[in-house]
């Protein structure tokens, strides 16, 4: 009886212990580390850059801290919008620091070059702030995401509503480089697609302060429409510019991707009226409200779509660690492929095969000064895109990891 008592108490010890190390998971190092890599000084600082580092620590937080009883460290750089420094980094970041997920990414040159290395090294990239279609499509690898939006859907809800509305033909200002280049591929797509056409365009090399010359010939073109293909500083400046050169009265100025930030930098008065296609907006409803206060204590002002996007890849990249029990690439991949993902950026949404998230999107309005209500109150939304008509459909994408 005794030597029966011993057996079963073992039994017992054994079996509780392999439930303690089933609920302690595998963590690779002892720690699950996040890098953070943006635009901490450039253009695209303010839509993503301090912010989108922020936003990760606010995700981080709201965690608890901790995923599968082992601590998270969140680590941050600047790539200064150049592919070379951000390999660099990320290449450190892996072989020395052990960092599990490098995100943000606010670049699609960046983005292209540093998840290339982290599939080589069997980490995980997480784009948040990098939109060329390519990303998940023709350039697609097993262990990257593109969490927030892409050209084409940018172009497809943001062009198409104004060509059936009569803005038929278009003149487009393009970023000379990857990013620029697939917004305005994309954007003369749709445009030709819903029936308008395109008169012209003209590129310039990024980054840009003096557009006169690009925004004369825009105006000279006498085009119904006249699309910004290009974000951040860059974009601003655009805007203010055209305004002083009286685009604005006669021709429409889209802006094929712009932030809340973008519309309190240039006011209300010269950005009112204008339409373009959104991921997330503070002031839609109690979830989105709630973080975007959390955000505003902390920043002195509201996240755009891109931080909030970036809040929900660090919260749902924790999530899928738990539910996979591991830090594991593959198995992270599965588990997000896998499990409901709902937080206060993504609405209806799910991760695809060829890693790109798919969630609602908005066409939105600016509100003229006397429509806003309170600081930050910017935005009225037109219509809500659901994420199946919005973004790219598979049997378009090039992606391989899709062939049999």
């Amino acid at each position: 009886m005794k030597t029966q008592a011993k057996f079963a108490i073992l039994g017992m010890a054994v079996l509780l212990a392999a439930g303690w190390a089933h609920a302690q998971g595998k963590i690779s190092d002892g720690i699950v580390k996040i890098g953070v890599l943006t635009d901490l000084s450039g253009a695209y600082s303010g839509n993503v850059g301090p912010g989108s580092v922020l936003a990760s620590k606010i995700a981080v937080e709201e965690f608890g801290g901790k995923v599968l009883g082992k601590p998270i460290e969140l680590v941050s750089s600047d790539h200064l919008n150049k592919a070379d420094v951000a390999a660099s980094r990320a290449r450190e970041w892996i072989d020395r620091d052990q960092v599990d997920v490098v995100t943000e990414l606010g670049n699609s040159a960046v983005a292209l070059a540093v998840m290339n290395i982290a599939a080589e090294k069997h980490r995980m990239t997480m784009v948040t702030g990098a939109g060329a279609t390519r990303i998940s499509s023709e350039s697609c690898t097993p262990t990257n995401v593109q969490w927030v939006y892409d050209t084409y859907a940018l172009a497809k809800v943001g062009t198409l509503p104004l060509v059936e509305s009569g803005v038929k033909s278009w003149y487009f200002i393009t970023a000379d480089y990857a990013f620029g280049h697939s917004l305005e591929n994309d954007g003369m797509r749709f445009i030709k697609e819903g029936g308008g056409k395109v008169l012209g365009s003209s590129r310039y090399p990024f980054p840009g302060n003096d557009f006169a010359a690009y925004l004369l010939a825009a105006q000279s073109s006498k085009a119904d429409g006249v699309a910004f293909a290009s974000a951040g500083a860059d974009l601003q400046n655009e805007i203010k510019q055209a305004n002083q050169f009286g685009l604005t009265g006669k021709q429409k100025i889209v802006a094929m991707l712009m932030s809340i930030t973008d519309v309190h930098g240039v006011g209300l008065d010269a950005a009112k009226n204008m339409h373009f296609a959104e991921s997330f907006y503070w002031n839609m409803d109690d979830e989105t409200r709630k973080f975007a206060q959390r955000f505003y204590k902390e920043a002195g002002k509201m996240p755009t779509a891109l931080q909030a996007g970036q809040y929900s890849a660090v919260l749902n990249y924790l999530r899928a660690v738990e539910k996979a029990g591991s830090d594991d690439v593959a198995d992270v991949m599965k588990a997000l492929r896998a499990m409901p993902i709902h937080d206060a950026f993504a609405r209806h949404a799910s991760l695809r095969a060829d890693g790109k998230l798919i969630h609602d999107m908005y066409v939105v309005s600016v509100k003229a000064p006397q429509q806003s209500k309170e600081p930050w109150d910017y935005y009225n939304i037109v219509k809500t895109v659901p994420g199946d008509q919005a973004f790219m459909p598979l049997s378009e994408s090039k992606c391989a990891l899709l062939k049999p």
